[in-house]
């Protein structure tokens, strides 16, 4: 597909029919999310997939009764990484395994380091969030690119989700994409005109 058609078949999807995704798609899917882009390149992101559903139906609630949480094939939560210490140093040794010049690690992991060091708890939590819509865009857009159909989420309960999951303190739930086969048709696409958005 071209990426204009990918852009606007795409729709939030909310009712799925069921059917499994195959694992060879799934594996596409993830390489897709997986080259997302992050500021420093910190990923501050692990995401959840989850098929049994049994626990899809334990989230239930905490997903406000919302079926494309149960009726879909996989159900993606997609967790802010506070870690930032954890994932400096993680990306300073992939760096050095890449054969990065010294020069340029060295700036890359020096300006993380900086960031890091002046923002508050609160302000870090902020600003991994804010990067975990960078991957749920490559989700969205690679779930319709490889035929299959998602829905963006951010009506649900993080506290329960992060119970029922049992994630660490670090890890902070802050966006959901179930995946599927469409067994709903899409609401006409439309947005605000451009002279509304653009200035």
């Amino acid at each position: 597909m071209e990426f204009k058609d990918i852009v606007m078949q795409r729709y939030a999807t909310k009712k799925f029919d069921g059917k499994r995704i195959p694992e060879g798609k799934i594996n596409e899917f993830i390489e897709l999310v997986r080259f997302a882009p992050s500021a420093l390149n910190l990923q501050p992101w692990k995401i959840k997939v989850i098929t049994d559903q049994k626990i899809k139906e334990q989230l239930f609630p905490a997903t406000f009764n919302q079926e494309q949480a149960t009726t879909c094939s996989h159900l993606l939560v997609f967790c802010a990484n506070t870690d930032l210490d954890g994932l400096i140093k993680k990306v300073d040794q992939t760096l050095k395994e890449g054969r990065v010049p010294d020069e340029m690690r060295n700036m890359v992991i020096g300006r993380a380091k900086e960031m890091n060091g002046r923002m508050s708890p609160e302000q870090r939590l902020g600003w991994a969030q804010r990067q975990v819509f960078l991957a749920l865009g490559n989700a969205l857009n690679g779930a319709k690119a490889l035929g299959f159909d998602s829905c963006p989420m951010t009506g649900f309960d993080p506290q329960e989700y992060s119970r029922i999951l049992k994630l660490p303190p670090h890890l902070v739930p802050t966006a959901l994409c179930p995946l599927g086969y469409a067994a709903d048709k899409p609401m006409p696409k439309l947005r605000f005109p451009k002279e509304d958005i653009f200035f």
